[in-house]
Order: structure tokens, then sequence, then C-alpha cells
């Protein structure tokens, strides 16, 4: 029987950057750091909140490579290996591999559209040339492409695809592939919005970019689903909704990242296509910040 790579919260982890537009380690160790310090269950490195898509092959190893080295075994760590080129998938994922990494984030193949018998053969040839535990990935709203339930049941008959990160929003989708696939097939909300409706459905924890920012927050609200204190998590669901909603006003990570510098953290600036937050939005995100006590 599987293990879940890790139950709880799991930070996705935002990838600062300095004036230059490089990797600014020493904010990200910080973060890690800080992350670790407020509990959190693993860390997530190189997935959408990372902005991997506009990393270069070299970046993204090398920030794999630095997390796994910073963290040193005190979580686990999931290196986000997604790609809509099969080949360079399996390339990220072996390198995340030698690099120590626990286990792999693997993004749906976007643009493409594969069919589902495409992503069926798509996680298939990645794990046959890995050794580490697969998390799946479903956000359909920026790949364009969904999983079935059907297709993960396929999938969950493969030992090294642990589960799936699912952040379709579907709760359908959801209930029909806890029927379908085996108990040792887990579940983590990608939204953070929807934690403990996910968990009472029996997802085992959250992969979070609100982590980012109040990192005590979704570790407290996902162990008190683990723990059936259902009643008091969906309470701190819904006192943060308002932030969370506003951590989501424009495309992640872009107000995550505007949330942090206001935060003195120093995520930094973002990689284009993504531009700064709009003047109407921050102020939006100011006031929902202010409001939970985020702003000195």
């Amino acid at each position: 029987m599987r293990s879940p790579v890790f139950t709880g919260s799991c930070p996705a982890l935002v990838t600062p950057f300095d004036q230059n537009g490089s990797i600014n380690y020493d904010a990200f160790g910080k973060l890690i750091d800080d992350q670790i310090a407020a509990g959190v269950d693993a860390v997530c490195v190189c997935g959408t909140t990372g902005e991997s898509a506009t990393m270069s092959i070299r970046e993204h190893i090398a920030a794999v490579e630095f997390c796994v080295k910073r963290v040193d075994h005190r979580v686990k760590v999931i290196a986000g290996s997604g790609s809509n080129d099969t080949s360079a998938a399996v390339y990220l994922s072996q390198h995340a591999q030698d690099s120590g990494a626990d286990a792999l984030l693997h993004v749906t193949p976007y643009y493409n559209k594969a069919s589902q018998t495409g992503l069926i053969k798509h996680y298939e040839y990645i794990s046959d040339r890995t050794d580490l535990p697969i998390i799946l990935y479903n956000v359909p709203s920026r790949t364009g492409v969904s999983f079935t339930a059907d297709t993960y049941k396929v999938l969950s008959e493969n030992p090294k695809i642990n589960g799936v990160k699912e952040a379709s929003g579907n709760f359908s989708l959801l209930a029909h592939t806890r029927y379908l696939c085996p108990d040792d097939f887990y579940i983590w909300s990608g939204n953070d919005d929807q934690v403990v409706p996910m968990m009472a459905l029996g997802a085992k924890g959250v992969i979070s970019v609100a982590s980012n920012i109040i990192p005590e927050v979704m570790v407290q609200m996902s162990h008190w689903c683990l723990d059936n204190d259902f009643e008091s998590a969906a309470k701190l669901q819904i006192e943060y909704m308002d932030l969370i909603d506003a951590l989501f006003c424009e495309v992640n990570p872009i107000p995550v990242k505007a949330a942090m510098n206001l935060m003195g953290m120093e995520a930094g600036s973002l990689r284009p296509p993504l531009c700064d937050i709009s003047d109407k939005n921050l102020a939006v995100l100011r006031t929902s910040m202010g409001r939970m006590g985020l702003l000195k």
C-alpha cells in the first residue's frame, strides 16, 4: 500500500527574483526556513506559483537543488517537474531525483491538449524513468485539459503515482475519483478556498499559495481536518475567504508576490509576460491584508 507523500499543508513556494530578474537565493532561503518554522509538512518548489514556466532549464534545476539542500531533510521536498514536452518532463524529473527531492509534481501537459489516452501514456512514460513518487496536477483553467475520473482510475494502478493535486474545483470529479480509485491514491487540494470541503471528501491536505504569507493558518486548517475537527477548520476557512479571494484577484502568482512585498518578504518582480498587479487590485489586496492584521 502506498503512503501519502505528505499529509497537511505544503506551500507552493514563490521564487523570489532580484532587481536583475535573477533568483534571489537569500530571500528564497529565508522563505523556506520561515515556512518550516511555521510547521508546514512539506514544500513544493518550481511549481506554477514558482514561475517555472518562465525559468530556464538550468535555473529550474538549480532552484530545486538549492531547495533540497536548504531544507536538509527537515520536511519533504516536492519538485515541480511538469512540461508539455514529455522528454523535458523526464529530464527535469531525473535531475530532481539526482538532487535528492522526495517526490515530483507533474502538471498536465498544457497547450497541447492531450487526449485522455495521451495523458495516460505521458505519465506512464515518465514513471518508467524515475524512482520517485509522482503527484499529478490537475488545473484545467491554466492548461486547457482535465483528467477524468476514469483516467485517474487507470493511473491509480501505477504504484509510482501517489495521487493528485486537484485544482479543477470540480467536486463531482473529486467524489467520482474517490469512488473509483483505491484508498491509497491520494488527493490534495490545489485551491486554498476549498481546503475544508475537499478534505471532508477525503483529501489529505493542501498545496497552498496562501501559505507563502499565512503558513500557520494553512497548517492549522489542514491539521484540524486531519483530526476530524471540521467545525473549527470550517470557521478558519470562512474567516480567511476574503484574503484568499484577494490572493487570486489576478492570475497567480501576481497577487501573492505583491502581498509578500507589502510584508517586506522580498519576493521581488515577476517574469514577463506576467506583470505587476494593477493599482485597483493592489488596493483590494492591501485592504484585505490590513483587515487580517498582516500589515505593520
